[in-house]
């Protein structure tokens, strides 16, 4: 679809190997640890009993909604820095680090005092049958997490202001230790206070507490391209914050909508009976490591598509594009071929009965057989769009396939034609094959027909 030739390579490059390399592999790194971490902290939470977990569990569908939000407009602050870096304006960049510093630190001051305020109605209106229990447990670890917003959302802030300007080490090396402490946070709440759901969220607020605390710090550093100073001078720039804004606010309804049809497919899939529930969530936790290099390769396309586009340099946009999509396949192909020679093995570690050993089997099938060929384009593409600015097109489409294909298919031939969960993940491979075709069109006409000029 996209031809890499060298005729195709510019004379001078942005980004050499090595610093491909730098970018690159902490993101990879970052992506597993954060997956793997996340299976211990459920293992380790499950000691806290059924409730602790059930409340927990809960609420984290929500909490990931509002986190995807903050990663969302971090993206675009990102998208605006990379862009500067590119046109050589340092100065607006460093500008534009402050006011994403601002605006992700209200929204996520906003989004703690509405949770405070509201999270009594609001967990009774999705999870009112739950037993009381489970609702007292979702109730104060929704309470203690929601203390912890501004300091996810400062966090991710910095950790995108670094990723744009090819510095992808320092927010791994944050990242990791954000999530060691949280591990040796819930085993001192559980294990040593014998506390539950309210023991891990106060892990949870320290841990990211202390990220955000450390990213700020490190970011005042003026030794480096991108830093903020001044921050309690509070001087906002409005313009520079709409601009922020106009890539961060769709990338947020983007997330937002994906991660409200995945609730809802959770709820379709509930009514399928336990095997098929164990053998779904069994599913999502090895597609996750499946996707990781996609994952990873569509932070690094934000950073070096916008210093690109910034640069007004479209022969390297089109250049980087190809060459990273085609890393991103190499590495997604590898990696699931590791998978599933390792499959028994990883699926032994699941206490499952036999009957829901082989649909996990069949649904982590239906998903990397295809993911392999499809997500790069479904998912990691986009971001070249979004890094040249062309946001609206991705969250249009994505929200259109999500309540359509995906949702829609899903209860057709889930439910109505009794596939269950299998029926749910064909719809999900429709859903791709869809975006597929949009963005593929979508990437011909903005990066190579009519390439957009930059806003640097």
């Amino acid at each position: 679809m996209f031809n890499v030739t060298k005729k195709a390579v510019p004379p001078k490059l942005l980004f050499d190997n090595s610093a491909l390399k730098k970018l690159i592999v902490p993101l990879i790194i970052e992506q597993f640890l954060s997956v793997m971490v996340g299976m211990a902290d459920i293992m380790m939470v499950s000691a806290a009993g059924e409730s602790a977990v059930s409340g927990v569990a809960l609420v984290d569908l929500i909490n990931v909604l509002i986190i995807n939000i903050f990663a969302a407009l971090g993206t675009g602050g990102a998208v605006v820095v990379a862009q500067l870096l590119g046109a050589r304006q340092e100065d607006r960049a460093r500008q534009a680090a402050n006011q994403l510093v601002y605006i992700t630190a209200f929204i996520g001051i906003v989004m703690m005092a509405a949770v405070c305020l509201w999270r009594v109605p609001l967990l009774h209106l999705l999870f009112g049958s739950t037993e009381k229990s489970v609702m007292d447990s979702a109730l104060i670890y929704f309470l203690i997490s929601a203390f912890s917003y501004p300091f996810i959302a400062v966090y991710n802030a910095g950790a995108a202001l670094y990723r744009a300007q090819g510095n992808s080490k320092i927010s791994m090396y944050i990242s990791a230790l954000m999530n060691v402490v949280n591990i040796f946070g819930n085993a001192f709440f559980v294990f040593v206070l014998h506390r539950g759901a309210d023991g891990v969220a106060a892990s949870s607020t320290i841990s990211r507490a202390m990220a955000a605390v450390i990213v700020i710090a490190l970011l005042h550093k003026k030794s480096q391209k991108i830093y903020v100073e001044k921050l309690l001078r509070f001087r906002i720039d409005r313009r520079m914050i709409g601009r922020i804004l106009s890539i961060g606010v769709p990338n947020s309804l983007e997330n937002s909508f994906f991660q409200l049809g995945r609730v809802l497919l959770v709820s379709m899939i509930s009514v399928f009976g336990t095997t098929q529930i164990t053998a779904n969530a069994v599913g999502n936790n090895l597609a996750a490591f499946c996707i990781l290099p996609g994952q990873a390769m569509g932070l690094a396309m934000v950073t070096v598509i916008g210093q690109c586009v910034g640069a007004n340099d479209f022969d390297q946009v089109r250049y980087y594009f190809k060459r990273l999509m085609k890393m991103t396949y190499i590495m997604m192909w590898i990696l699931n071929a590791a998978l599933f020679l390792i499959l028994p093995l990883i699926l032994s570690a699941y206490n499952m009965s036999e009957d829901t050993y082989h649909l996990a089997v069949i649904l982590i099938c239906i998903h990397n057989i295809s993911a392999v060929f499809l997500w790069p384009l479904s998912f990691t593409m986009p971001n070249a769009l979004r890094a040249a600015n062309d946001v609206r097109f991705p969250m249009c489409i994505s929200i259109f396939s999500m309540l359509v294909f995906r949702l829609g298919f899903s209860y057709i031939i889930g439910v109505m034609f009794n596939y269950g969960a299998i029926g749910v993940w064909i719809a999900m491979v429709i859903d791709w094959v869809f975006r597929v075709v949009c963005f593929s069109f979508r990437v011909r006409k903005i990066l190579w027909k009519s390439p957009p000029l930059s806003r640097a």
